[in-house]
């Protein structure tokens, strides 16, 4: 689904003009649509209708409390990776029931806290993290419901820094010594194996990943329930992929009935937790044009945004579409340009040599489908202070996170008494 359009000569998201919003908010900005997530989550919830299954966002995609809050008024839970997470996740409108606290290293800190707000599950990773968290749990008399998230050696066929199912990477449990892990884990106090979590990437483009990673689980789920453990729950992550560029992510159906052919006797709870499927296409990136610098051998438009901002091309050699927010003329002929930033930095660089519409100073250009990863991955690098975040909802929009000022920046830091 894709609303952002021209409208009037001007780029629209939904019924706003992102002039409009730069006029009032100022550049660069991040925005996202709220009929889109909306969108998202209803296609995925609706191609596991019918199947005993929950969508638990993942936080860790955009952990903003106006996002998390449009997809908790949905139904959704929400998977988090650490105790802010899981704080924003409650503090948005999440229930503590549906709420699944991943990660290869929580604290003592964080599991005393995850237990306190009775969250719906956790997903160890380790011996050393179950030893930990039996210790917690013991002290508090409570008992922990804990899934292993098992490695099972599978190639998910993304980025490198982004996959995590093979065998060299730090994740999960590893899948032949699976079973001596819950043996270890019923022996101790505190814990309660429930479940088997699985999570081998982000951005994937096959099902056949997928259906390899699922099928290992469903075999290790019969060998459990014959040695004598209670698995009721599978946890099965996420990691849909969607177009940047040229992709063509699985459709949401055939992933549903794939996972209902593995997965659909076996008499256990599902949980989904998609992340960049669900906020990467419904936001965008809006940024002004300081100047085009002519050089030699190319042209550069240096604009306000920079790799503090939006990492991903710099950190993952990511693609993102850029286009005018004027809508360009008819028969403008596109010319080859280096959408670059203003940090001092080489990897400062959005695109290179990318073909673009004529640009001149001070024009907004918009860099699409950065509503993943984004914003929740953006620092204060060079003392920028962070991009503002906006939310639009068909006519109306709204800044549901303010840009600090630099006074706010240096307000926050405290000086020794020494100096």
């Amino acid at each position: 689904m894709s609303v952002f359009a021209y409208r009037y000569g001007v780029l629209h998201a939904e019924s706003v003009s992102l002039a409009a919003v730069a006029r009032e908010v100022g550049t660069p900005f991040y925005l996202y649509s709220t009929a889109a997530l909306e969108a998202h989550y209803s296609a995925y919830a609706g191609a596991f209708a019918g199947q005993d299954a929950g969508v638990c966002y993942a936080l860790k995609a955009n952990s903003n409390l106006a996002v998390i809050r449009t997809f908790a008024r949905l139904g959704a839970g929400g998977d988090v990776v650490s105790v802010g997470e899981m704080k924003r996740a409650l503090a948005a409108g999440i229930p503590a029931e549906r709420i699944v606290f991943s990660g290869v290293g929580k604290t003592r800190e964080e599991m005393r806290a995850a237990l306190e707000a009775g969250i719906h599950q956790l997903n160890v990773e380790s011996i050393p993290e179950l030893e930990a968290l039996s210790e917690v749990a013991d002290s508090m008399g409570v008992v922990a419901p804990v899934a292993f998230r098992v490695n099972p050696d599978v190639d998910a066929k993304t980025h490198a820094k982004i996959a995590t199912g093979k065998k060299e990477n730090k994740f999960g449990i590893d899948y032949d010594h699976a079973r001596e892990v819950y043996n270890r884990a019923a022996a101790l106090p505190g814990i309660k194996p429930v479940g088997i979590a699985v999570h081998i990437g982000s951005q994937l483009t096959d099902l056949a990943p997928f259906r390899a990673a699922y099928e290992r689980v469903a075999a290790l789920l019969h060998q459990l329930r014959a040695d004598g453990h209670d698995i009721q729950r599978l946890d099965l992550g996420g990691g849909l992929g969607i177009t940047y560029k040229s992709e063509r992510p699985p459709d949401l159906a055939d992933y549903a009935a794939m996972v209902r052919s593995i997965t659909g006797n076996l008499g256990c709870r599902i949980t989904l937790e998609p992340g960049r499927s669900l906020v990467g296409n419904a936001g965008i990136l809006v940024s002004k044009v300081i100047y085009v610098k002519q050089g030699l051998h190319r042209r550069f438009a240096i604009v306000d945004a920079a790799m503090n901002d939006l990492i991903r091309p710099s950190l993952y050699e990511a693609y993102h579409g850029i286009v005018p927010v004027a809508e360009p003329e008819a028969g403008a002929v596109e010319q080859p340009y280096d959408v670059v930033g203003p940090v001092c930095e080489s990897g400062d660089t959005f695109a290179v040599q990318r073909p673009l519409p004529p640009l001149r100073d001070d024009d907004l250009v918009a860099f699409l489908s950065a509503g993943a990863y984004g914003a929740v991955m953006s620092s204060s690098y060079n003392t920028r202070p962070l991009v503002p975040e906006v939310l639009v909802n068909g006519e109306r929009f709204s800044v549901i996170r303010p840009r600090p000022t630099v006074e706010e920046m240096l307000a926050a830091e405290r000086m020794p008494d020494w100096l």
